[in-house]
C-alpha cells in the first residue's frame, strides 16, 4: 500500500528552479503519489479479494454477521445478480433507506459492480423527505428497514405510495413514482408488494456468472454510482451526482494517509448514508483489505466502545459529538481502547481540547482532520499521522494529491496572498459530476475552468496549511461590516458557563443585519443576562462583533452527521425574538 509522498514543492526542488518554489499566492496543489487508480469499484473489491481471501471483510455486530474478503464479494456478486434480474441496467437509480449493516454494504458494492446508481437516503427523512427524494431521483429500487427510533419506514413508505400493498412484488404501479416498481425489505418478515430479503437474494441464482460478466466490462470508471443528498444545513437537500473515480480515488488518499493495511480494522459508528461512512469507511478499507466493524444501527457510545476493545479495532472515525460522546462515556474509563492507531475526525468544527482528549484518553494519537464537502467526494484537505497536536487544531491540513485548491476574493474571483481570507476553490478528480436535474446550481457551483466553490472561507498558510475561518452562506453583514460567525463562535466558547455556541445573523431595520448567539450552558452553570453577556465580549472582541441578541438554548437542531442546521437556529431566533425580515438586504463591501 503506497503512503503520502511528501508535499508536491517539497520534491519538486530536482527539476524546477528554487525560485519558482518560493508560493506567489494562496493556489497549492497535491502530491502525485499515490497514483490514481483506473477501476470501478467492482474490480477494486475483486482485486482485493483475491489479495486478501481470508481476511475479514465486514463484521455486523448488531446481526453477529462475519464475512471473509472471499465471503464478502460472493454475496456481493450474487445481489448484484438479482438486481440484473430486475432488469436494472447500468445508469438505473437504486435507493437505499436504512442504519448501517451488511446488507447496506453488499448494496454499495453490489450496485457499483452492475453499473447502477445508489441513491443513499438519509435515517432521518420523514415521509414528506422521503417523496421528494423518490420523486427527485427517480429510483427504479427502494431497499428500506422498518423502523429508525420514532420513524415508521413502513408506515411512511405506504402515506406517500399506497400502491405498495396492492401490487405484486416488482410491479408498482404508482402514479407519484412512475419509476419506482420494486421495493425490498432488509428482513425476513413478509410485507405486501415487497421482496424480502431472501426472496430478493434468491431471484439472481439461475443467472449465470457470465451475464454479470458481461455487464463489467461495459462499465467505466467515470461512471456515475453514487447520489449523496446534501445534509440540508443552508436549506432544502441537492442529489450531488458522484462517479467511480470521484469515490474510489478519494478513499484511497484517506487510507493511504491513515496507512491502512490489511491488518487495520475500520470502526465504523458514521452513517453509511453520508460521505464519511460511505467512503471515508467502507470504501477506504477495500482500497486496502481492512476490515469493517460495524458497532450499532446508528451512533450508540457504549456500542461502539464495546466493539473497538472486543474486535481490538485500530481505526475509528467520528464527528466531534461522536467523540465527545466517548469521551463522556462511564464505560470509557474500563474500556480498553489501547488498540486504536488513528482515524478521521470531520463534519463540523472541533475545539483545540476535544483533540487533544481524543489522542489522549481514547487513545488515538494519529487522529487526522479533514476538511471537505459532499460536492468534493468529501475530503478535500488533510492533517497528517506526523503532525504534531498544535497544527491538528490549528489547521485543517494540506490538499490531498491530485487536488488543487486556491483561495479566493469573494468579489473578484482572483487569488488572494498567503495569509488572506477568501473563499475556498478545489480542482481535480473529487469534483461532482453535478447536481442531479439542476444545471443551475451546477453552474453556480462550479465555474466554467472547473473549479468547485465551496462557499467556505478559509486562510492558507506559507507552508500550505489551510484554516477554515467561516462560510459565506454564514456571513452576517452589519452595517456594510462583514462579519464570520466562526470567529465570535471560538470567542464565546471560551467563556466559562457557555458548553455550546451557535451565531446566526437575524435581520435588523437600520443595518441590515444583526448577530444572535444561541448558546447551551454547562452542567450546574447559572445563567448569565444579556448584559453579563456583552459585558464580558466587550473590550475584547471589536464592537460590531458583540452580538446583540443572546438565545440560551437546551438543544441545538442537528443534522444526523453532527452539524447544527443554522438555518433552522435563524429562523427560531426571528419568531422568539419576534423580528421581521428585513426589506434591504445588505450590501457586501
Amino acid at each position: 500500500m503506497s503512503t503520502f509522498s511528501p508535499p508536491a514543492r517539497a520534491v519538486a526542488s530536482a527539476v524546477r528552479p528554487d525560485h519558482l518554489l518560493t508560493p506567489a499566492g494562496s493556489y497549492d496543489c497535491g502530491p502525485a503519489d499515490p497514483p490514481l487508480l483506473g477501476l470501478t469499484i467492482g474490480q477494486c473489491l475483486d482485486r482485493t479479494a483475491r489479495a486478501f481471501p481470508d481476511a475479514d471483510a465486514v463484521i455486523d455486530l448488531p446481526q453477529r454477521r462475519r464475512h471473509t474478503y472471499r465471503g464478502f464479494n460472493r454475496i456481493v456478486n450474487r445481489a448484484a445478480k438479482a438486481f440484473l434480474r430486475l432488469g436494472i441496467a447500468a445508469g438505473d437509480r437504486v435507493a437505499i433507506w436504512s442504519t448501517n449493516n451488511d446488507e447496506w454494504v453488499v448494496a454499495q458494492f453490489a450496485t457499483a459492480k452492475i453499473g447502477a446508481i445508489l441513491v443513499n437516503i438519509n435515517p432521518a427523512y420523514r415521509s414528506h423527505e422521503l417523496e421528494y427524494v423518490l420523486k427527485h431521483s427517480r429510483a427504479r429500487v427502494l431497499i428500506l428497514i422498518a423502523s429508525y427510533k420514532s420513524s415508521n419506514y413502513l408506515q411512511m413508505l405506504d402515506e406517500v405510495c399506497p400502491e405498495v400493498k396492492q401490487s405484486e412484488p416488482g410491479r408498482i404501479g404508482s402514479w407519484r413514482f412512475p419509476d419506482l416498481e420494486t421495493v425490498v425489505f432488509i428482513g425476513s418478515e413478509e410485507h405486501p408488494g415487497m421482496l424480502t430479503e431472501r426472496a430478493f437474494a434468491e431471484l439472481g441464482d439461475d443467472l449465470p456468472d457470465a451475464a454479470l460478466e458481461e455487464r463489467r466490462r461495459r462499465l467505466d470508471p467515470d461512471d456515475e454510482v453514487n447520489i449523496q443528498y446534501t445534509s440540508g444545513t443552508t436549506g432544502f437537500p441537492k442529489g450531488v451526482v458522484l462517479t467511480h473515480h470521484n469515490i474510489l480515488n478519494n478513499a484511497l488518499a484517506v487510507a493511504c494517509a491513515m496507512k491502512l493495511t490489511a491488518d487495520d480494522r475500520v470502526c465504523v459508528p458514521v452513517p453509511f448514508y453520508h460521505c464519511f461512512g460511505m467512503v471515508l469507511a467502507n470504501l477506504a478499507a477495500v482500497t486496502a483489505g481492512a476490515a469493517i466493524v460495524i458497532p450499532s444501527g446508528s451512533f450508540d457510545a457504549a456500542a461502539t466502545l464495546a466493539a473497538v476493545a472486543g474486535e481490538r479495532c485500530t481505526v475509528l472515525h467520528g464527528v466531534p459529538t461522536m467523540f465527545q460522546a466517548l469521551l463522556d462515556d462511564p464505560a470509557r474509563s474500563t474500556t480498553d481502547m489501547t488498540t486504536l492507531r488513528t482515524g478521521v475526525m470531520g463534519g463540523a468544527p472541533s475545539a483545540p481540547s476535544l483533540v487533544r482528549d481524543i489522542a489522549a484518553q481514547l487513545h488515538v494519537p494519529e487522529l487526522l482532520i479533514a476538511y471537505g464537502q459532499t460536492e468534493a467526494s468529501p475530503v478535500v484537505t488533510l492533517t497528517r499521522t506526523d503532525d504534531s497536536i498544535e497544527r491538528r487544531v490549528s489547521t485543517v491540513g494540506c490538499v490531498l494529491p491530485h487536488q488543487e485548491i486556491k483561495v479566493v476574493d469573494v468579489e473578484t474571483g482572483l487569488t488572494v496572498p498567503r495569509g488572506a481570507d477568501g473563499e475556498l476553490c478545489v480542482r481535480g478528480y473529487q469534483v461532482m459530476r453535478r447536481y442531479d436535474g439542476q444545471p443551475d446550481a451546477t453552474a453556480e457551483a462550479i465555474d466554467g475552468r472547473g473549479w468547485l466553490h465551496t462557499g467556505d472561507v478559509g486562510v492558507m498558510e506559507d507552508d500550505g496549511s489551510v484554516r477554515i475561518t467561516g462560510r459565506l452562506k454564514d456571513m452576517v453583514i452589519r452595517g456594510g461590516e462583514n462579519i464570520y460567525p466562526r470567529e465570535i463562535e471560538e470567542f464565546i466558547g471560551g467563556f466559562e458557563p457557555v458548553s455550546a455556541v451557535a451565531v446566526v445573523g437575524v435581520p435588523d431595520p437600520k443595518y441590515g443585519e444583526e448577530l444572535c448567539a444561541c448558546v447551551q450552558l454547562g452542567p450546574g452553570s447559572i445563567q448569565p443576562t444579556p448584559e453579563e453577556f456583552r459585558g464580558w465580549c466587550r473590550e475584547k472582541i471589536a464592537h460590531f462583533k458583540i452580538p446583540r441578541y443572546w438565545l440560551v438554548l437546551e438543544t441545538f437542531p442537528m443534522t444526523v452527521t453532527g452539524k447544527v442546521q443554522k438555518f433552522t437556529l435563524r429562523e427560531n431566533a426571528i419568531r422568539v425574538l419576534g423580528l421581521a425580515e428585513s426589506s434591504q438586504p445588505p450590501v457586501m463591501t
